[in-house]
């Protein structure tokens, strides 16, 4: 029997209804309607959709930030809405999340090294290392996302943006997660740094096994990170499948403006070799 998928999505639904007053609410919005998804072990699957279109909602329901008002969030075949304390913890450590924006994201009072320690102190269980070992750790995360053990000292606002951003992908990686849900973690940053972000993440992939789960509005750099695409339009799944499929066989008019209204491509950033982090 085949293994189940690393992280599946069954019919995931999610209404809101905001306040007009303080004693009225407005009509439902519907944030998600009936999606399904499934990612399987090192596999990466990108999320597209205009603003607006479900994509954030869909990444907190996943960590279990907001539950759905219907469907279910399954992780290797379990579901995650009947895990209990410690399975939580432990699939949160797990399934980690890289943030759209590195400043907003890694706190302005803690130094580099200060911010790789937190996940491991937070999933001690998890990760079983003692102080030495954390050190260690630390040390082999910094090399890892191309930085340097000078870096460790510094605090964020002393670092690039780029340099921000691989800090906040060496967090994620400190827990030892299976998933990354990334959370368009190229938007904030120049081209430059765009590109050497998004290489990191290829190579990590290659070598760690990883898989991924990648919000974004931008068609360009998700058709050369992702094995699939699933197109996301008002909380619906209007299309999924390979990258290749979709854009070169698109099915629905959604499918096909989205590529349209895509930048020019240029090479794969696959072919663009490793780089360190001099963004």
């Amino acid at each position: 029997m085949a293994d189940p998928p690393l992280l599946e999505l069954r019919g995931v639904s999610r209404l809101y209804r905001p306040r007009r007053s303080l004693l009225a609410r407005g009509p439902e919005v519907v944030a998600l309607d009936g999606v399904s998804l499934r990612i399987g072990q090192g596999e990466s699957l990108g999320v597209v959709g205009e603003s607006g279109a479900g994509k954030s909602t869909l990444t907190r329901i996943i960590l279990r930030l907001e539950r759905p008002d219907a469907g279910q969030i399954l992780y290797r075949g379990a579901d995650v809405a009947r895990f209990g304390p410690g399975a939580l913890r432990a699939f949160r450590a797990r399934v980690q999340i890289v943030f759209q924006d590195p400043q907003a994201a890694l706190s302005p009072r803690m130094t580099a090294e200060e911010i790789l320690t937190e996940p491991m102190l937070v999933h001690r269980d998890t990760v079983g290392l003692d102080r030495r070992g954390r050190r260690a750790r630390v040390a082999e995360l910094i090399e890892t996302v191309g930085l340097r053990p000078d870096h460790l000292r510094r605090f964020p606002h002393e670092l690039s943006g780029g340099q921000r951003q691989r800090i906040g992908i060496a967090r994620a990686l400190a827990a030892g997660p299976e998933l990354l849900l990334l959370d368009e973690p190229t938007s904030a940053l120049d081209v430059s740094a765009q590109a050497q972000v998004l290489n990191l993440l290829i190579d990590l992939q290659d070598r760690l096994g990883l898989g991924y789960l990648f919000i974004s509005h931008d068609l360009a750099v998700v058709r050369y990170l992702c094995d699939r695409i699933a197109l996301i339009r008002q909380g619906r799944l209007v299309e999924e499948g390979p990258a290749a499929q979709i854009f070169d066989a698109p099915r629905t008019a959604c499918a096909r403006r989205l590529i349209d209204a895509a930048p020019d491509l240029g090479a794969p950033l696959r072919s663009a070799g490793r780089t360190t982090g001099t963004d």
